[in-house]
């Protein structure tokens, strides 16, 4: 019997995922923006290229395939978005077409859009080489869709507009002022440069800018006078809105992991059902830790110091005569820690995985604090080990958390 093709909502919320979520153990997601970025650059350099004429006789064919085909590749991310734009939580309730009309609206879209255009228009209408140029350059700009520092950046420029705004009023005020001094004080002195206010403005650009060209300086006393003030003031003008980006991106940053580590807290099965302001205390014990494949976590034989979660990838449990894997929400070196003895098992990672680390010290603090949590552990821990189930403040000896031993090994 013939298989049928998966329902369009289906690969619609697919394809959403796979060019916009991309969660952190989503390694296709994290492949294909990597491509992506590739082919960004690749295009972005041969249109630069392009402009040298000897090269652009040498390899005119290379640059036109690259064009082509990196064209090809961006129209079909553009209407796969465009596709999938009522998977978007902001349009999920809007009709179909008025959730596509919406995210093509977007900032991001519209430079998606721009990045195929020229391509398009230069079959279409005859336009200046070096116009299409400048649009082929803003391909560059989608880069910004892949790379969260990036975006977290803009995201910063755009909580601090109204600062930033102000900023730009100030200077434009200390321009007009410093502007009009130096006409006061130089322009007789120096009417070709000082003449009129206007003319004044350039050097009132370039001295607030701490640039200092040299092309335009005083020679009054006075005019020396207000160069310096101006100078002075062109100092703090620019340690201003360099102060309120770096505190705002520093902020979005810390936001940012945050919200990564609240989504990797939520997903752990463990911590299901707890509200916001516990998951909120379990997040100031934990750290994040990223392993390779094939690293090794811990080793059997090492005294316990940490239990871990896993948010993304999957580990190997290795244990003499006994192998098991764990994945996305489960957690291990539990039994160890809440015993205070060696590792029974060595632990290492299948693929790159996110770990979540709980140190000895802070689970017992938050076993205290929480005892509902410190009851779900020693239930799983329990599970784990039929026949001897661990208590609070109990023992257990070396060879039950050895149950996996041959008995040649024991």
């Amino acid at each position: 019997m013939r298989a049928q093709s998966p329902p369009a909502d289906t690969l619609r919320c697919q394809t959403y995922h796979l060019l916009d979520v991309g969660g952190a153990g989503d390694y296709t997601s994290r492949n294909l923006h990597r491509v992506l970025i590739l082919l960004i650059l690749i295009n972005v350099v041969a249109v630069v290229l392009e402009t040298v004429p000897s090269l652009a006789a040498r390899f005119h064919f290379l640059f036109l395939g690259i064009e082509a085909v990196t064209v090809a590749i961006f129209s079909v991310e553009y209407l796969a978005r465009l596709w999938a734009a009522p998977e978007h939580g902001p349009y999920s309730g809007l009709a179909p077409w008025r959730a596509r009309l919406r995210l093509a609206l977007t900032p991001s879209m519209l430079i998606d859009l721009l990045a195929i255009m020229p391509f398009l228009l230069a079959f279409v209408v005859a336009a200046d080489f070096r116009v299409l140029l400048l649009l082929r350059l803003f391909r560059f700009f989608k880069i910004a869709r892949y790379s969260t520092g990036m975006r977290s950046l803009l995201e910063a420029i755009y909580v601090e507009r109204n600062a930033l705004v102000a900023c730009g009023v100030i200077q434009l005020g200390l321009v007009l002022i410093s502007a009009s001094f130096m006409h006061l004080v130089e322009g007789e002195a120096q009417p070709a440069k000082f003449g009129t206010i206007p003319d004044a403005m350039y050097w009132a650009v370039i001295t607030l800018a701490t640039v200092g060209y040299g092309d335009v300086v005083p020679i009054t006393p006075l005019g020396k006078l207000v160069a310096g003030v101006t100078a002075l003031f062109g100092l703090g003008m620019v340690a201003l809105p360099v102060g309120i980006l770096a505190t705002a991106f520093a902020e979005e940053i810390h936001r940012r992991d945050f919200v990564v580590t609240w989504g990797m807290v939520a997903r752990v099965p463990l911590f299901h059902g707890l509200d916001a302001s516990a998951i909120a205390e379990i997040m100031q014990f934990l750290r994040s830790q990223t392993i390779q494949p094939g690293q090794v976590i811990v080793r059997r034989g090492e005294r316990a110091h940490s239990m871990y979660f896993i948010t993304a990838g999957e580990v190997e449990i290795d244990m003499p005569g006994n192998t098991t894997r764990l994945g996305v929400g489960e957690f291990f070196g539990e039994i160890a820690l809440l015993k205070d003895v060696e590792r029974a098992a060595t632990v290492r990672a299948v693929n790159r995985t996110n770990l979540l680390v709980l140190d000895k010290a802070d689970l017992s603090t938050l076993m205290e604090r929480s005892p509902d949590l410190g009851d779900r552990i020693l239930r799983v821990a329990n599970g784990r080990l039929p026949g001897h189930p661990l208590r609070r403040g109990g023992d257990m000896l070396r060879e039950e958390i050895d149950h996996g031993k041959t008995p040649a090994e024991k």
